[in-house]
């Protein structure tokens, strides 16, 4: 059993949660400006695993032979049967549906069209070169929806974070991507890899970061946080040196220490940031 649940997290790589996750969070705080209600924190929370679990499960499914022939996720289908996966698709969906009407009307009337976003990203490769756009759009939907399930409206500042968090995410994906060029080309699939080269998309990553890094201080502005925030993003622009210094070296570890750890404390350092600022003015 606990090997069971063991592989699944690893096969939808529970632990990638974090990149999301706090955009959604340091959105909610500020939309309450302050710690919101339990109950509201915990649909956000809850609703964002169902989702990611959700993409998640689709993605594999969808990419079932594909990653069966890509030495780099040759095992995955190892990891969990097809039968499982789509169960778990399922359940995730039904969940996030639920959870969203849970939270208040407004996000139980958008959920489809999040779930939609999500589940549309898997096969965009197979059409569009940019690919890592659509898995931005997918994952910006997160401070947006914690922004309505606070005020149950939109907002200028909302939407200035989801475009950085847009750039933010195509250029650590254009960085991960790399690692499948070979496959990619071989498979006849599209991404800004295959379009650009590797040198290339790693150039774009580094202007896809830089106009992410405006965004966080655009939505520092919009959003009225003050001097304790803008101090965090310099932990962010030490996540993106990092991740791009290791990236440069093109082998797979320094790619996967670029993709986790500097995202994570891209991550980290933002609602950190954002949590004291509010907390604390």
């Amino acid at each position: 059993m606990v090997e069971g649940i063991a592989g699944f997290l690893r096969f939808i790589r529970f632990s990638h949660t974090v990149f999301a996750l706090p955009f959604a969070l340091g959105s909610m705080v500020v939309a309450a400006r302050g710690l919101p209600d339990w109950r509201v924190s915990a649909g956000i929370v809850i609703a964002a695993v169902f989702a990611r679990t959700a993409a998640m499960t689709f993605n594999r499914l969808a990419d079932w032979e594909i990653d069966r022939r890509n030495p780099r996720t040759v095992g995955r289908h190892l990891l969990v049967g097809r039968g499982v996966a789509a169960g778990a698709c399922a359940i995730s969906a039904v969940g996030f549906l639920a959870c969203s009407w849970w939270i208040n009307p407004l996000c139980g009337i958008l959920s489809p069209v999040a779930l939609a976003i999500l589940f549309f990203y898997s096969f965009t490769k197979r059409f569009t070169h940019f690919a890592q756009f659509f898995l931005g759009l997918a994952l910006s939907v997160a401070p947006v929806g914690a922004w309505l399930a606070l005020t149950g409206a939109f907002a200028f500042a909302p939407l200035v974070l989801a475009g950085a968090v847009l750039f933010w995410v195509a250029g650590f994906d254009l960085i991960y991507a790399t690692q499948d060029y070979e496959t990619d080309t071989r498979e006849g699939l599209k991404s800004m890899v295959v379009w650009l080269g590797i040198p290339g998309a790693l150039r774009l990553a580094s202007v896809l970061h830089l106009a992410s890094l405006v965004g966080f201080a655009g939505f520092g502005y919009a959003a009225g946080l003050g001097g304790i925030y803008y101090f965090s993003l310099l932990a962010v622009v030490a996540g993106f040196a990092y991740e791009h210094r290791e990236a440069r070296r093109g082998d797979i570890d320094s790619i996967n220490r670029a993709f986790f750890h500097a995202n994570a404390l891209v991550g980290a350092a933002f609602v950190a940031g954002v949590w004291t600022d509010i907390l604390l003015a």
